[in-house]
């Protein structure tokens, strides 16, 4: 979709996708080793009272969800910003995430290009918010 198509308070829902326990490992072991994400029964002690998914990976997985919808296409040229980062609740082995994203601003940057900002807002299947995040893009018009 080009830069052009695009207008601030348009929304758009994602798939959705279930976080497994071997995802939240397998994933924390080569990017956040932290026990947590990793030793069960530690976690079983801590304030979770079980293993949950890396904020990195809530962030990854809203993100790929929103890519994966395939509203910019081939007009995207680049990524420009992550901003304004929340892990609001934790995601547990098998919750299922999906993501809203919503336009929250256009900004032209030259004759053929412009910077469009979404905020993305991820549930799991309880309709609880568990991320909140702004990504800015560079896209095509």
């Amino acid at each position: 979709m080009k830069f052009n198509d695009f207008f601030v308070g348009q929304t758009f829902k994602t798939k959705s996708i279930k976080i497994t326990k071997e995802n939240i490992t397998r994933f924390a072991a080569e990017f956040d080793p932290q026990y947590m994400h990793l030793d069960e029964d530690k976690a079983m002690q801590g304030r979770f009272n079980e293993i949950i998914a890396s904020g990195i990976q809530t962030l990854a997985v809203s993100f790929k969800l929103w890519v994966e919808t395939g509203i910019y296409g081939d007009d995207v040229i680049a990524g420009t910003a992550f901003n304004n980062i929340r892990f609001i609740k934790p995601v547990y082995p098998e919750d299922e995430l999906h993501t809203i994203v919503e336009v929250t601003e256009l900004r032209e940057k030259r004759s053929e290009t412009g910077i469009v900002t979404v905020l993305l807002t991820t549930f799991n299947d309880k309709e609880e918010k568990v991320f909140e995040g702004e990504l800015s893009a560079l896209v095509n018009k």
